[in-house]
C-alpha cells in the first residue's frame, strides 16, 4: 500500500514538473506579472486532475534520487519545448512591431513592458498587447491547458523527447517567427518604401531642405494611421495563425512522443 502511494506521488510530481515548465515559458502564464504562487497552485490542480484521468497502473518509477532527477529533467525539457513553441506567435508580433517602428523612425524610442519588466520597442509593445487581448478573446489560455494535458496521452512520462523529427519541426517553428513578422509588417513596410522613395526625390530636387526634420513627424503620423487601418486585419490574421499553430503543435507533440 505504501509503495502504491509513493509511486502515485512520484507520478503526480513528474506531471507537475511538465506543467509548471509549460507555464514558465507559455504566453500569459510565463509573464513575470503572473504571480509565481498562482502558477504553482494552478499547475498543482491541473497535475492532480491529469493524474486522475491517466492510466497510471502500468507506470512504475523507482523512487530513488537518480531516477527522479533523470525523469524530472525529461519532463522539464518537454514542458519548456511546448511552452516556448506556444510563444513563437507573440515573438513574431513583437518583431513585426520592431520592423514597423524602425520605418517610422522610432527605433531609438522604447517603452517599459509592465508584464516582463523590460524595455522594448514602442510599436512592438502595442502589437504584443493587442495579440494578448486577441489571445484571451479566442480562449487561447484554454488552448494552452488543453495542449499540455493532451501531451501526457501522446508523450508518456519519461519518454525521450529530443528526436530528430521533433527537432526538425521545432526549427521550422522557430524560423516561422520571421515569416509571421514580415507578413504582419509588410503593409506598413511597403507604404514606407514609397515614403522613403519620395524623400530621396525631394532630397535631389531641393538639397537645401532638411528632409529628416520635415518628414519625421509625417512618417510617425502615416505609421499610426496605417496601424489604425490594419489592426482589424491583424485580428483575423492572429486568429488564423493560432488555429494553424494548434494543429502544428500537435504534430510537434506527436513527433516528440514517437
Amino acid at each position: 500500500m505504501t509503495d502504491i502511494l509513493v509511486n502515485d506521488f512520484v507520478i503526480t510530481f513528474l506531471i507537475f514538473l511538465r506543467i509548471i515548465a509549460v507555464f514558465g515559458t507559455a504566453p500569459i502564464f510565463g509573464n513575470q506579472a503572473f504571480p509565481a504562487i498562482a502558477k504553482v497552485f494552478l499547475a498543482g490542480i491541473i497535475a492532480y486532475i491529469t493524474f486522475l484521468t491517466l492510466n497510471t497502473a502500468k507506470i512504475q518509477i523507482e523512487p530513488d534520487l537518480f531516477n527522479l532527477a533523470f525523469y524530472g529533467l525529461k519532463e522539464v525539457v518537454t514542458g519548456l519545448i511546448i511552452g516556448f513553441s506556444l510563444n513563437l506567435v507573440f515573438y513574431g508580433f513583437s518583431f513585426a512591431g520592431m520592423l514597423i517602428g524602425n520605418d517610422m523612425g522610432l527605433n531609438m524610442a522604447s517603452a517599459l513592458n509592465p508584464l516582463q519588466e523590460t524595455e522594448s520597442n514602442v510599436i512592438g509593445e502595442v502589437l504584443n498587447v493587442f495579440a494578448i487581448l486577441i489571445f484571451f478573446l479566442i480562449n487561447g489560455h484554454h488552448y494552452i491547458i488543453r495542449a499540455v494535458v493532451s501531451s501526457f496521452r501522446i508523450i508518456p512520462l519519461g519518454k525521450y523527447t529530443l528526436t530528430q523529427p521533433a527537432f526538425d519541426i521545432f526549427i521550422r517553428y522557430t524560423a516561422s517567427v520571421f515569416v509571421i513578422a514580415v507578413k504582419i509588417a509588410s503593409p506598413v513596410m511597403v507604404s514606407f518604401f514609397l515614403v522613403h522613395l519620395a524623400e530621396g526625390i525631394l532630397a535631389r530636387i531641393i538639397p537645401q531642405m532638411q528632409i529628416y526634420f520635415v518628414t519625421q513627424p509625417l512618417k510617425i503620423g502615416i505609421g499610426l494611421l496605417l496601424l489604425i487601418f490594419v489592426l482589424p486585419i491583424y485580428m483575423y490574421f492572429f486568429k488564423g495563425i493560432m488555429e494553424s499553430y494548434e494543429n502544428s503543435l500537435y504534430d510537434l507533440i506527436k513527433a516528440m512522443g514517437s
